[in-house]
């Protein structure tokens, strides 16, 4: 299990990027559901020749993912439960276990959204912890997206706290297929909610260097981005993601 707390590193455009550029901060992302093995294959040539943090891809591309990064640095990531958060607990966690059988280094799982707009904390710390042990027994670290669009601030602050408590690496704002996408303010409210122990990923809109900069800013430690090169150029990205 691998924690990132908030770090003091160089934000600006590069090329090919090194360890303390923004490339470093960001999880190239393709989590479209048409793309096909052409698509991830590109995404990840793309990673490897940018020196971005992950590949972030379904579940169905993880071996795919896993051969191409080979020997790049780059790790491979995976999603659960995605995009609604409304799959069974044990569901969840069986996809989370097959993920980093495959190869996953990292899992991103949505939460249960329901329980995290009624305040029922208890639904929710049981909902991650159990994605959690799965993850974790492989070495893989989880990220918890809380789908901060559809939360108000109070339900932000009790999806944060379960995911601390239930023992996540990193808590995340969005899906991108909900509505919505990271904010600075939302960033800085997760950031004082979980402190400066677990990781904080910003994904949805962060399209362009100023926007990833701002929520580095407010306390990111990661970013999601379909824009990642857009990024690390210090261009104007169009994807939605």
């Amino acid at each position: 299990m691998s924690n990132e707390a908030t770090p003091s590193v160089q934000t600006t455009a590069t090329g090919a990027a090194g360890s303390g550029s923004i490339a470093s901060y960001i999880d190239h992302t393709l989590l479209k559901p048409e793309a096909g093995e052409t698509d991830v294959l590109q995404v990840c040539a793309e990673a490897a020749e940018y020196g971005f943090k992950s590949v972030c891809v379904n579940p169905i591309w993880v071996k795919t993912v896993k051969t191409a990064l080979r020997g790049t640095g780059v790790l491979t990531c995976s999603v659960v439960g995605f995009p609604l958060g409304a799959t069974p607990t044990d569901v969840k966690t069986f996809e989370a276990r097959g993920a980093v059988l495959d190869g996953a280094d990292e899992v991103d799982m949505v939460i249960n959204i329901a329980a995290a707009r009624a305040g029922d904390k208890g639904a929710l710390i049981e909902d991650i912890s159990s994605v959690a042990e799965a993850v974790h027994a492989s070495g893989a670290i989880l990220k918890v997206i809380i789908e901060t669009a559809l939360l108000t601030d109070s339900q932000k602050v009790t999806a944060c706290e379960a995911a601390v408590e239930a023992g996540a690496d990193f808590v995340k704002t969005s899906t991108g297929f909900n509505g919505g996408g990271a904010t600075a303010e939302d960033i800085a409210l997760m950031r004082a909610t979980v402190g400066p122990g677990l990781g904080v990923k910003a994904s949805g809109g962060v399209r362009s260097l100023a926007d990833a900069q701002a929520m580095i800013a407010a306390g990111a430690t990661r970013i999601g981005a379909s824009s990642g090169i857009a990024i690390v150029k210090g261009e104007q990205g169009s994807s939605s993601y």
